[in-house]
């Protein structure tokens, strides 16, 4: 099992959900958490318990950003006009690996992460090899021509596992991507509960 694969795995056990709703998570047999007292019934979680895990879960999904990078996003949505829970989902979601992974170009984000890192994709025309590269609205992605034939592109592209979001437009033949705009929180489709308002209690707390 590659590092990616199994750190992905990690994440849905530790959180005791499977995040991205993959069929192949072990929380789809085994839903407790890890290690030899992974059965024994969990105590209630405190404020600050919810707040941690909120911000854990929400960090993991995103292929498991770093505390920093994650913080950095929170502090600049926190800097922008609005609602700082629903800027956040907004900066997020406008990570190319995000974006990539949205459009089903590859099957999982963290797959999404070294398909850009590895200089598969362009933005604007432009190759781009930043996974937390800011993507605009308007702005158009595509898979460069010699990747195209990826067995991991077309395994994504034809997978019925999920939909691509609206606020996304995709052509599939030329497999380009434009990312219409910023979405709301309530239009991510997340597999599993997030709750992006709890991050932001942590991190004011």
């Amino acid at each position: 099992m590659s590092k990616r694969q199994s750190q992905k795995y990690k994440i849905d056990r530790r959180m005791g959900e499977n995040l991205w709703g993959r069929p192949k998570s072990p929380i789809n047999s085994r839903p407790y958490g890890p290690g030899q007292h992974g059965q024994r019934r969990k105590g209630k979680l405190s404020d600050f318990g919810l707040q941690l895990r909120a911000k854990q879960k929400l960090k993991g999904y995103y292929g498991n950003i770093t505390e920093k990078q994650f913080r950095r996003i929170y502090t600049e949505a926190q800097r922008l006009r609005g609602n700082t829970a629903e800027q956040l989902i907004g900066l997020l979601e406008s990570r190319l690996d995000a974006l990539v992974y949205r459009a089903k170009f590859v099957p999982t984000v963290f797959a999404a992460r070294q398909f850009v890192n590895h200089g598969h994709v362009k933005v604007n025309g432009q190759r781009v090899n930043i996974p937390s590269y800011r993507v605009k609205p308007g702005d158009v992605i595509e898979v460069r021509e010699k990747s195209r034939s990826m067995a991991l592109v077309l395994e994504a592209l034809e997978s019925p596992e999920r939909d691509v979001p609206d606020y996304i437009e995709v052509d599939g033949k030329g497999m380009k991507a434009t990312y219409v705009r910023i979405p709301d929180f309530a239009e991510v489709p997340y597999a599993a509960q997030m709750e992006p308002n709890l991050v932001v209690e942590y991190y004011s707390s």
